[in-house]
């Protein structure tokens, strides 16, 4: 991973914004979008800038001046010098999908955001804010945090009654709250790998390692597969104790031609 994605909350927030035209105009616009505001390069409170200036010197004469004074500069068009970069972003608010390609093309990042926005249903923001406005209803139905998790798990699985890809109404989630099963309890699932390439990994798989509290692998599981688990999920190089760990456990086996 060569850049670290994160939301950044700019509500109410000054965001420097240097030069004028079109690429100027869809940075505002994206500022504004957020709940930015705009200010120009003498703003003293801001922490964030955009240059949007067409011609090349010009552009890092400014973006030097203003990382000198700490703060962090996308500068357009020019990724090279950005301390951070822009995303296609798929808008389903609450929820938003981010695509970045760490400024090595744009189009590509547009394409792929276009391809999800098909995917992904209206109903989706939604969804989200009825489940932030059952929070706590879910605590009292599972108190312990790793139970709720799994929990959630359950539910937003693939046809399961909180699927983030299907179709919702109103009461979905308290619905879902009345006649959810409860979560499977610790357990070790041993997958045999059809080869050392991520690209190879079963939806079954991927959807497993998304869930993985921890994950066992053989030593020479490449650590490309490795990262498609959870980033929190604990690693461990070698065979799963008995009895199995809290929660879901994974042990990644190679094909034999590998081992």
């Amino acid at each position: 991973m060569d850049q670290l994605p994160i939301f950044v909350n700019l509500k109410g927030r000054n965001v420097i914004l240097v030069g004028e035209g079109e690429m100027a105009d869809a940075k505002r616009r994206l500022i504004e979008r957020a709940g930015g505001i705009c200010v120009d390069a003498d703003d003293k409170d801001a922490r964030i800038a955009f240059v949007a200036i067409a011609d090349e010197d010009a552009a890092r004469v400014s973006a030097d001046a203003l990382k000198a004074r700490g703060l962090l500069v996308n500068v357009v068009d020019r990724p090279e010098i950005c301390d951070f970069t822009t995303p296609a972003i798929v808008d389903r608010t609450p929820v938003l999908v981010a695509v970045g390609t760490g400024g090595a093309s744009a189009g590509m990042a547009k394409a792929i955001r276009q391809r999800i926005e098909t995917l992904l249903p209206e109903t989706l923001g939604p969804l989200a804010n009825a489940i932030a406005g059952a929070r706590g209803a879910i605590r009292v139905r599972w108190p312990e945090g790793p139970q709720r998790r799994r929990a959630l798990d359950q539910g937003f699985a693939a046809g399961g009654l909180l699927d983030p890809f299907g179709n919702h109404t109103a009461d979905t989630v308290a619905h879902w709250l009345d006649v959810a099963q409860e979560p499977k309890g610790d357990r070790i699932i041993e997958i045999a790998l059809l080869s050392d390439s991520p690209d190879d990994l079963t939806l079954r798989t991927a959807r497993l390692l998304g869930e993985a509290d921890h994950v066992f692998h053989d030593a020479d599981v490449p650590t490309a597969i490795l990262n498609r688990a959870r980033a929190d999920a604990v690693r461990h190089a070698g065979a799963p104790p008995v009895p199995a760990p809290e929660g879901l456990s994974l042990f990644l086996r190679l094909p034999l031609a590998h081992g």
